[in-house]
């Protein structure tokens, strides 16, 4: 009998029904050359006879063996599957899972090409028990393309996160040459099998196909071994496999990969086990610590850098065994938006809690600063809602209390409070009720409440498909509206009751609601059947919803679903846009203006829109916007939401576009309407065309992005550096160019020519708006933001200590800072006064006005700026990057800068120590600068450009 390429070891237990589905999986690969083992665990049920006639229907191709009694876990059968099978490589399959057709045949072939020891493909874990059977693929990251390993030392991550055994193919010369067994008697044993086989690969290949698909079952009434998480014992063995691996690893000496793997335990082993602990009794609890501690005390403290805030926290707080300030944190843990703490501030620094404040190491991880909780209004926050009481009278009506995290003191004895309690059903478009509460009270860091639910009266679910019923606490507190979800743990619910309920359809389908804690420990309600007659008729209903005539009414709800998507698909409007809306009439009058992709009223078009209402021109104005309804823009424009239906039919019917970056590139504009491109700057950095990132896109992509460039009629430059740099880059016909300068500019001209005639300068109510004293000088810091070679905008951080700024500074400057409008910062309370983020403000021009200084680096605004003609320090910290590895420049800023160049920290601050004195010696550079990138900016751009299109003789038709 030949030798087969490949042996599948299937391993069963206690799982008849499945098994010929696993089975049949590997039998019908499209490599014929498969064998098939059959391992039963010593079943109770049919699995091992299913086994036999599976052998019996494919003689030669399924064996069937059977241990003499149960190993409890899937090491020792698949240990006795190895010892039995005849292949030239190995498999490993679980009779729940099954295998992608083409499983076998890729990876063969991948460790043949390669002489791999190990083969590793994709695995997909499939929700089988939803609906829609979710897929999910398994760490895809590491299976972007083929690549072979020499060592696993070249892809730690692949040991850290891929750690199953059963999406892998092993030469099995190789699993006996290197003594390879899964450890027998003890849970986890993929872990430490993976660890081992992976150290001793001579050559690993991983391929980007899929290869395994594992069910998970979440419904099931047998938990899995991984999902028995209550049970203390299956901790113990995950923690006994980690001091296995870890003695592996320290054997080999790799160190390094000791770490990454500490690492994950902190990020994902640990995780899993914490966000159970609320639900778990207090001898748990004690078990639990003394294990994990005892692991923990050996990891690393460079660790805890590389995980996120929370989870560091919590491994912290659980190190200390200080359950009272770690089970919010695990609440926080589980809801990652939550916050489950009043939070302390220290010294200018926000912690998570004012314990462990003394121990260096606390202080550090405790530090939530960064996360920005100080800086949000209670509106904004998820705040933790502990549920401190249930009780029921068996009858209909429940008796709630709990308490609300009070954030750093933001709400006081003063703070008018209000507040109901809401339950809402989780299923869409269904009926919500409320209930008032009998007390609202602040208690120090908590807001305390409670309330009476009268169920039995006020609750009328529909009773069919309303099944579980949401439970959230409404807090207005002076305007601020927050909603709060109500955490359970620490309440037993066993005790309650399932309360009679009178729903509005029928009482044959549900007839009781009864509380349970939802996967994220929220309270909920859930519709039950209690009597008999009701169990019956929700069988009954279970199997007609599974009948033929309810599977074609599920279909044509799904296709009416599918429809609707559809219809709001970027694909549809776009279609709709073109074939229908631009075939209605142009409207006269009819003007769009869009800022910075729908994120701002401000910049030229908003100049332009209020030169045109002060000269009362008349028109239909409409400003589109991004996001949620927007505060700032004007009362007396037609709001529209970019993208959205009434946004596509403005454009397509409009006279004018008018905008300062782009519409969206698909739109074809109508030869009838005219499209005035403001801009939003000058160039430093290379543009368009001139972009390394562009010039390598496929000729197709080219092309549409000149189609798009190619719309505008007008484009307004205020140089003629504009000329030689955008206009070039962006490849505009001459024509095409308006020398107007940029209506956004015409304030700042104006304010320098006001300081000139009167010799002082006038701040105005910002000022004041800001709390800034009158005698200090107001800096502004103003950057751009960075992008990575790909074009994706990196994540903003402060190249400079704000905390040193405040200390040095405080006494002299305010510094204002404003972070490009794809970024955003973070100030720690420490610097309240001397530093402040007016990121919001969607227009600069006033904050330029302000500032005494500009602080920039390669942003635009130092083209702006120059015109008020006022110091300028240019802190260019990466400038080597930026002007040689990144996009490139088209001026060597360094040479032609009218104001100090800082390219560290000290010599920021020491340009900033002398900036009056050293303004003297940059005037001349800065006029110089000015009338180089500035020379059309005469202070009447926005009245040019209204004139132009929207005066007397244009209304007329005279001119376009």
């Amino acid at each position: 009998m030949p030798v087969p390429d490949v042996s599948v070891v299937v391993i069963v237990y206690n799982d008849a029904e499945r098994l010929p589905t696993a089975v049949q999986s590997a039998v019908d690969q499209t490599l014929h050359g498969v064998e098939v083992v059959i391992v039963d665990d010593c079943s109770t049920d049919r699995s091992f006879a299913v086994a036999q006639e599976l052998a019996a229907a494919h003689p030669g191709k399924v064996r069937a063996l059977q241990l003499p009694e149960n190993s409890g876990g899937c090491g020792a059968p698949r240990n006795h599957g190895v010892a039995h099978a005849r292949g030239t490589y190995v498999m490993f399959l679980d009779s729940d899972d099954v295998l992608e057709p083409h499983a076998c045949r890729n990876m063969l072939d991948a460790a043949e090409r390669t002489g791999a020891d190990l083969v590793s493909g994709m695995c997909v874990r499939v929700h089988a028990d939803t609906r829609t059977k979710k897929t999910v693929e398994w760490y895809p990251w590491l299976y972007a393309r083929t690549r072979t390993l020499e060592s696993i030392s070249e892809l730690p991550d692949l040991l850290v996160f891929d750690t199953l055994s059963t999406n892998k193919c092993y030469r099995r010369a190789f699993l006996r040459e290197a003594g390879l067994e899964f450890p027998v008697g003890i849970h986890y044993e993929d872990l430490l099998f993976s660890a081992q086989a992976y150290v001793a690969a001579r050559c690993i290949t991983l391929i980007p196909n899929h290869v395994y698909f594992w069910n998970v079952f979440e419904k099931a009434a047998t938990k899995s071994i991984s999902n028995r998480r209550h049970e203390i014992a299956n901790f113990a063995h995950r923690m006994e496999i980690h001091r296995r691996v870890d003695e592996l690893l320290a054997e080999q000496g790799l160190d390094d990969l000791k770490f990454h793997k500490d690492v994950k335990f902190l990020k994902h082993d640990l995780v899993l086990h914490l966000r159970d602990l609320p639900l778990l009794d207090e001898g748990y609890r004690r078990e639990f610590a003394e294990m994990a501690n005892g692991y923990l005390a050996g990891i690393a403290p460079e660790a805890y850098e590389r995980v996120q805030p929370i989870q560091a926290i919590c491994a912290y707080l659980l190190g200390k065994e200080d359950w009272t300030a770690l089970m919010p944190a695990v609440d926080t843990l589980i809801n990652r938006d939550k916050l489950s703490t009043p939070l302390t501030e220290r010294d200018g620094r926000v912690y998570w809690t004012d314990r462990h404040l003394d121990d260096p190491e606390g202080r550090r991880v405790l530090d939530v600063t960064d996360a920005g909780y100080h800086t949000r209004p209670l509106g904004k926050l998820f705040l933790r809602n502990q549920l401190t009481g249930y009780t029921d009278d068996g009858r209909g009506t429940v008796e709630l209390s709990g308490s609300v995290v009070n954030p750093l003191g933001a709400l006081t004895p003063a703070t008018p409070l209000r507040g109901r309690i809401e339950l809402k059903a989780r299923r869409r478009s269904l009926q919500t009720f409320s209930f008032p509460l009998r007390t609202l009270r602040l208690d120090g860091d908590q807001v305390v409440w409670d309330a009476e639910l009268d169920l039995a009266r006020r609750l009328r679910p529909l009773g069919v498909i309303d099944a579980v019923w949401d439970v959230r606490l409404i807090l207005d507190a002076d305007g601020e509206i927050t909603r709060t979800r109500l955490t359970v743990g620490g309440v037993d619910l066993d005790a309650a009751h399932a309360l009679r309920v009178r729903p509005r359809l029928t009482r044959l389908v549900s007839d009781r609601v009864e509380p349970a804690p939802s996967k994220r420990g929220h309270l909920t309600f859930v519709l039950r059947a209690e009597s008999r007659a009701t169990r019956s008729t929700q069988k009954l209903l279970g199997e007609a919803l599974r009948s033929p005539a309810a599977a074609l009414a599920k279909t044509g709800i799904r296709k009416a679903r599918k429809a609707k998507r559809e219809l709001s698909s970027g694909e549809t409007k776009l279609r709709v846009y073109h074939e229908v809306f631009s075939k209605l009439p142009l409207r006269k009058g009819l003007v769009v203006f869009e800022s910075h992709l729908g994120k701002q009223y401000s910049d030229s078009p908003r100049a332009i829109y209020e030169e045109m209402r002060r000269q009362g021109v008349e028109c239909e104005a409409v400003w589109s916007y991004a996001g949620k309804k927007p505060d700032g823009f004007p009362e007396d424009a037609t709001l529209v939401k970019r993208w959205s239906w009434p946004y596509l039919r403005a454009l397509a019917q409009a006279e004018f576009w008018i905008d300062n970056q782009g519409y969206p590139l698909k739109l074809t504009k109508r030869p009838e309407t005219t499209y005035v491109q403001t801009w939003h700057g000058s160039a430093l950095k290379r543009m368009g065309f001139d972009e390394p990132r562009l010039r390598l896109q496929p000729r197709a992509a080219k092309d549409e992005y000149q189609q798009a460039l190619d719309r505008f009629d007008h484009f307004l430059i205020r140089s003629e550096h504009d000329e030689r740099t955008l206009a070039r880059a962006f490849r505009l016909r001459p024509e095409v160019l308006l020398r107007t300068g940029y209506p956004r500019n015409d304030a700042l001209v104006a304010a320098r020519r006001a300081e000139e005639a009167s010799g002082t300068r006038t701040r105005g109510p910002l000022a004041a708006a800001l709390g800034i004293p009158a005698d200090k000088t107001v800096l502004l810091y103003a950057p751009t933001f960075r992008a990575t070679p790909n074009g994706q905008v990196k994540g903003f951080e402060l190249p400079f200590d704000v905390d040193e700024f405040a200390a040095r500074f405080g006494d002299r400057y305010v510094l204002l800072i404003r972070s490009h409008y794809l970024n955003h910062v973070v100030l720690p309370p420490s610097v309240r006064g001397t530093v402040i983020d007016v990121t919001g403000h969607h227009d600069i021009t006033p904050l330029m006005e302000l500032a005494d200084g500009l602080i920039t680096d390669y942003s635009s605004v130092m083209f702006d700026y120059a015109l008020l003609d006022r110091p300028m320090v240019f802190y260019a910290h990466d400038y080597d990057e930026y002007a040689n590895e990144a996009r490139g420049t088209y001026f060597d800023l360094k040479a032609t800068a009218p104001g100090p160049f800082a390219k560290t920290e000290d010599e920021l601050f020491d340009a900033l120590d002398r900036l009056k004195s050293a303004d003297a010696e940059h005037r001349e550079a800065r006029q110089r600068f000015t009338a180089t990138y500035g020379e059309y900016d005469r202070g009447d751009a926005a009245r040019r450009v209204v004139d132009r299109f929207f005066g007397t003789a244009e209304r007329e038709g005279d001119a376009k």
